[in-house]
């Protein structure tokens, strides 16, 4: 019987999850894990040895070997062939992103997190510097705290909420990279609602959250305020109809569903692999 593969320890989520030529060849994309991107950062960008390399993701250094050598075969067949370039799934597990101090959340409840401002719903979430957790159990909130980020930009704040065991999250305006990483994740995205934090989660608790399934903000770098609206606020859409799959209110106690399995000690594996 084959040996289980080991997990493979990764920092955070990136920023960037896809690459693309101008004149990208039509044919299927290449596929790079999160395992094999974090030996690219760890040894290219950071410019670490194999054996740091391999101490930081907690495998054999061989095991680091092969990783990269992977990594890098996918990125010369996407330059070379002009393919576009995408990063996804994989074995691995996340670091605590800082969130040792966050209370556990109880077995049978759904965690909810808000981008949060002086008792509002944040309107750009890249930039958020505090959640408000919410912990639900039979449609009622049944604990509330208010944590900081760990750091800025969608992939860290992503690992943050997944390492704080976040199930849902409530937003204004939301950009794809965040989305994709939210997605990977295996949190649930409410985008596009305004006003009070606590009125919001209560809504989500509830199943009656009125949201924008596209919502989105292309206006990076500026604050609300400031002569622009992230997202398509008014839209009216209602939790539990928004065509994802996910209904909202009925998650209590159960996993939500994100097309991944989970493996050995938390581990996250991308069906196919």
């Amino acid at each position: 019987m084959a040996r289980k593969q080991r997990c493979r320890w990764i920092n955070s989520y990136p920023d960037h999850w896809e690459f693309s030529p101008e004149e990208a060849a039509e044919s299927e994309p290449v596929v790079m894990s999160l395992d094999e991107f974090e030996t690219i950062r760890l040894l290219d960008r950071e410019g670490m040895t194999q054996e740091q390399c391999a101490e930081k993701m907690g495998v054999a250094r061989t095991t680091v070997t092969a990783i990269y050598d992977s990594a890098r075969r996918k990125i010369a067949e996407a330059m070379v062939d002009g393919k576009r370039l995408i990063i996804r799934g994989g074995n691995y597990q996340l670091g605590d992103q800082g969130t040792e101090n966050i209370q556990q959340k109880g077995k049978n409840s759904m965690r909810i997190a808000v981008t949060y401002e002086n008792g509002q719903v944040f309107q750009h979430f890249g930039h958020t510097e505090q959640f408000k957790l919410y912990d639900v159990e039979d449609g009622k909130i049944v604990a509330e705290q208010i944590v900081p980020t760990n750091g800025s930009g969608h992939g860290a704040l992503a690992g943050f909420l997944k390492a704080a065991g976040v199930d849902a999250l409530v937003c204004g305006g939301i950009g794809m990279g965040a989305r994709t990483a939210l997605d990977e994740a295996g949190i649930v995205i409410y985008g596009g609602v305004t006003g009070p934090a606590d009125i919001a989660a209560m809504a989500l608790a509830a199943g009656t959250l009125k949201f924008d399934p596209d919502a989105k903000c292309d206006h990076h770098g500026h604050h609300h305020g400031e002569g622009h609206e992230c997202g398509h606020h008014g839209e009216g859409h209602e939790c539990g109809h928004h065509g994802e799959g996910h209904e909202c209110g009925h998650h209590h106690g159960e996993a939500l569903d994100c097309g991944h399995e989970e493996g050995d000690e938390g581990c996250r594996r991308h069906h196919g692999e």
